[in-house]
């Protein structure tokens, strides 16, 4: 039985989706490391119009990150179907790979979301604040249980309660984790 088109935000601001999410749970994902706590995206708007988009994730103590690009599938759109290019690896950036984000839901306020993309093969749910209360989280779940995704794979990034701050973090300058990651550790 083919899946029902999944039902995207709408009239997106994308001025207000700026700043910093943390990530509550994902899909396990080959672009983040297993053992990732403190997986946060921070996204700007850049003077063209994309916006600027950094991942940031703490493995063994150690700050990754990746940086890239995201835009508008379509322009001309009211949909909140967006594209985001990374370059890989990280520490030597060569091959683009373009990746589809879609806003699935996002309340008013704009403080919790919950991102997929039409494969359905990756699933994420960002909010504001590192932790989120269990009937929001909840009520995210069962939307997307209703837009087709297997749930059984969702999985709790955990959040410390003092966040690591990027300047006293050890930098993985080597890009290890993203090595790791591909090759399945």
């Amino acid at each position: 039985m083919a899946k029902k088109e999944m039902e995207v935000v709408k009239n997106l601001d994308v001025e207000r989706y700026m700043g910093r999410w943390y990530e509550i749970a994902s899909f396990p994902s080959r672009f983040q490391p297993k053992n990732g706590v403190d997986t946060r995206a921070t996204y700007s708007l850049n003077e063209d119009g994309t916006v600027h988009v950094l991942n940031e994730t703490w493995s063994d103590g150690k700050r990754g990150y990746i940086e890239g690009s995201a835009y508008k599938a379509d322009p001309k759109s009211d949909e909140a179907k967006l594209k985001v290019k990374f370059y890989v690896p990280p520490f030597l950036p060569i091959f683009p790979v373009v990746g589809n984000y879609w806003v699935l839901f996002l309340d008013d306020d704009y403080h919790f979301a919950l991102i997929g993309e039409p494969s359905r093969k990756y699933l994420w749910i960002l909010s504001r604040k590192p932790h989120l209360d269990e009937e929001i989280y909840n009520q995210l779940v069962e939307k997307a249980i209703s837009e087709g995704y297997d749930v059984s794979k969702l999985h709790k990034t955990p959040q410390s309660d003092t966040l690591p701050e990027v300047e006293s973090a050890p930098q993985d300058t080597k890009g290890i984790w993203w090595i790791k990651s591909i090759l399945g550790k």
